[in-house]
């Protein structure tokens, strides 16, 4: 089973700008779709960005258009740059391989295999 590692959150004023990485423990590249999903205090889990293994990439509404979701197979990792934070994308910040039944904007399916992930603030 692939390990992941997220990193590179922080605090971050309103408009400001970040890139997440996320580092896996073997080869990412037969893995279909990856994806970035954030957790806000007292909200579900919900997928926000998705990449395939082609290189199309879907977003949620809330963060199209501001977050870039990219993946280097070669490194076997995939980032995540966000920019024009806002106080909203305030959460923690993960990467998982993304489940069939799962859908962008919506919460994550129930499993036990999440990294650490990386907290986010945005605030001022």
């Amino acid at each position: 089973q692939v390990q992941l590692v997220e990193s590179g959150g922080g605090l971050v004023q309103p408009g400001g700008s970040l890139r997440l990485s996320c580092a896996a423990s073997g080869s990412i590249s037969s893995i279909y779709a990856m994806g970035w999903y954030r957790q806000a205090p007292g909200k579900q889990r919900e997928l926000v960005a998705g990449i395939r293994s082609g290189g199309s990439t879907v977003y949620a509404e809330s963060v199209e258009g501001r977050f870039t979701i990219s993946r280097d197979n070669a490194k076997n990792t995939v980032y995540l740059q966000m920019n024009s934070l806002k106080s909203e994308d305030t959460a923690v910040y993960y990467c998982n391989h993304v489940l069939p039944q799962e859908e962008i904007g919506r919460a994550a399916m129930p499993r036990q295999d999440w990294g650490q992930g990386t907290q986010v603030t945005v605030s001022s």
